[in-house]
């Protein structure tokens, strides 16, 4: 049976009769596929991930796995509609804490019409991505028994100012996160999320390594998530940290170039997760 997934922390969400992506209880997301370019883009760039077998393995792991397309009844009732059958990243968690990281600090292909690239260049403006490469599209973070679920509104994560990025990735590896201000987030799970050998700054450094030298492909409007089971972590348990790369319908082929729009961003998200883990004064 196919419902709404219950992690959806950016993009288009298939409740209130609108069009979404959808998953089923064997563990497969279905991505509606985007008109015209982008979704014949995206079609495209899965399957070339799928048919080289020279793409180093463990960079295959940071993507979806890819299952195919299929034709389905869409989440708003207009009808069949082309559909990505992808891996729900989310299916094996009991209470994910998850953040959408939308990478670049240009998030617009080249050969873009003028229109879209107007529309792009407003919310770059408007938000982190020119200053720092990066943006925080969406998170939903688990804070406690009795605080809850915390998922900002779309109006606060655009809202968001470098500041308040960091702050957000502070609250995200807390036991005490909360729409509160006047809470200081306590960074109680920064070592076990972030830091490590497993934690999301390693998994950052190995997806670093791969763009400083790979120029198979140009991700625009490519997003990074992070997620971890926060229950774990308070237990002393393996909070199963990872990062992972979603949303390739602006993906375009390198050209034998490196990827400096995605790989700046990279960079800056890292050191801002460097930043939690050894604080400046420590």
């Amino acid at each position: 049976m196919l419902k709404a997934s219950d992690h959806q922390v950016a993009g288009h969400e298939a409740t209130d009769g609108k069009l979404g992506p959808v998953v089923d209880e064997s563990g497969r997301f279905y991505k509606p596929l985007q008109s015209g370019e982008r979704g014949l883009k995206e079609v495209a760039f899965y399957e070339a991930l799928r048919s080289n077998k020279t793409f180093p393995d463990h960079i295959r792991s940071f993507f979806p796995i890819y299952y195919g397309t299929k034709h389905l009844e869409v989440s708003n009732g207009s009808g069949m509609h082309p559909h990505l059958i992808l891996q729900d990243l989310n299916s094996t968690q009991v209470n994910p804490s998850i953040m959408d990281i939308k990478m670049g600090c240009r998030t617009w292909p080249p050969e873009s019409s003028e229109d879209y690239v107007q529309k792009c260049l407003q919310k770059d403006r408007g938000s982190t991505s020119l200053p720092i490469g990066f943006r925080i599209s969406g998170l939903e973070v688990f804070g406690s028994k009795e605080s809850g679920l915390w998922k900002p509104d779309k109006k606060y994560i655009q809202s968001l100012s470098v500041d308040d990025v960091r702050l957000v990735l502070r609250k995200f590896v807390s036991s005490n996160a909360s729409a509160d201000l006047s809470v200081h987030p306590d960074c109680s799970l920064a070592s076990v999320v972030y830091d490590g050998p497993n934690g999301i700054l390693a998994q950052l450094l190995e997806l670093k390594a791969w763009f400083e030298e790979q120029t198979l492909f140009h991700f625009y409007s490519c997003s990074i998530l992070f997620m971890y089971e926060k229950g774990s972590g308070l237990e002393g348990q393996n909070c199963k940290a990872k990062v992972k790369l979603i949303d390739f319908a602006h993906v375009l082929d390198g050209c034998g170039v490196i990827d400096h729009n995605f790989l700046g961003g990279l960079c800056s998200l890292i050191n801002f997760i460097k930043g939690i883990i050894v604080p400046p004064n420590a």
